[in-house]
């Protein structure tokens, strides 16, 4: 199986960090190569430019790809979405000069968008029943409206700050977009995707949440219990040569601090929190 990857900017390294955690460990690292093996001798990576793995993906000449959903709704590509991998959030939006007299999409009827998504854009207005000149550009985007280029612009932000500085404001959202995890239809059911799958899910099932363990006496396993938020309940495991008993649970990350301090308060001793790798639920 061939994983088509981000080569650079900033998909890549999140992308690689993520492969490696989830067991897929590159050999010889992942740096100014096209293709790389990985510890599973079945796996191996194409390095390529974001926007043109859902072509190559479609094209077969990788069975699964890691790209923004932004991309392949771009290219058009018929690929099935099997994850969301939860980061490289951003958003697609229509922006316009601020305080200009565009403040809402049938504004822009008969004028002119600049955007380096031109098909996303066409599909938007011909959602929104609005016809007008698309204007594609390969970069600075949003310049466009202020050297007479176009009318507005649809452009990635994550912030809004690029906007805010060349004093442009968002009239829409065209769409919402993340790091997605793709596949050909027919390569879905393919049993090594299926582990990719459930390996990147256990990745990101893992991400907060904790692992804490603690002895408390027998006696008290009721009132810990009560204060535990676990997943699935916890588990207990009796201690040799006493009278008390181990407690382990996972908890949410952000639950933590409270979770901590009415353990203590209950009588819970030796408590230890530490991360979790991976978890399958």
């Amino acid at each position: 199986m061939r994983i088509a990857v981000p080569n650079k900017g900033r998909l890549h390294e999140p992308t690689v960090e993520l492969l490696e955690r989830a067991g897929l460990h590159i050999k010889n690292g992942a740096d100014r190569k096209l293709y790389a093996d990985t510890v599973d001798p079945e796996v191996s990576l194409l390095f390529a430019r974001a926007a043109d793995i859902p072509e190559y993906v479609d094209d077969g000449a990788a069975e699964v790809g890691i790209t923004g959903l932004d991309q392949v709704h771009e290219s058009d590509s018929d690929l099935s979405e099997l994850l969301d991998l939860e980061y490289g959030q951003c958003r697609l939006v229509l922006a316009a000069p601020e305080d200009g007299e565009i403040t809402e999409p049938g504004h822009l009827e008969g004028k002119k968008v600049a955007t380096e998504f031109p098909r996303i854009t066409e599909q938007y207005f011909r959602a929104e029943g609005v016809e007008c000149e698309i204007v594609e550009v390969t970069g600075a985007t949003e310049l466009t409206p202020h050297v007479e280029m176009a009318d507005a612009i649809v452009d990635i932000t994550s912030t809004g700050t690029t906007l805010k500085v060349n004093r442009l404001a968002v009239i829409d959202e065209v769409l919402s977009s993340s790091v997605r995890l793709f596949a050909r239809e027919e390569t879905v059911s393919n049993p090594k995707v299926e582990q990719l799958v459930t390996a990147l899910e256990s990745v990101l099932a893992a991400d907060d949440k904790r692992y804490l363990m603690m002895n408390i006496e027998h006696e008290k396993l009721e009132a810990v219990k009560d204060v535990i938020p676990g997943l699935g309940g916890p588990t207990v495991m009796d201690v040799a040569g006493g009278d008390q008993v181990a407690v382990h649970v996972v908890v949410d990350q952000q639950q933590v601090f409270e979770v901590i301090n009415d353990l203590k308060a209950v009588g819970a001793t030796g408590i230890l929190v530490t991360e979790i790798e991976r978890l399958v639920e």
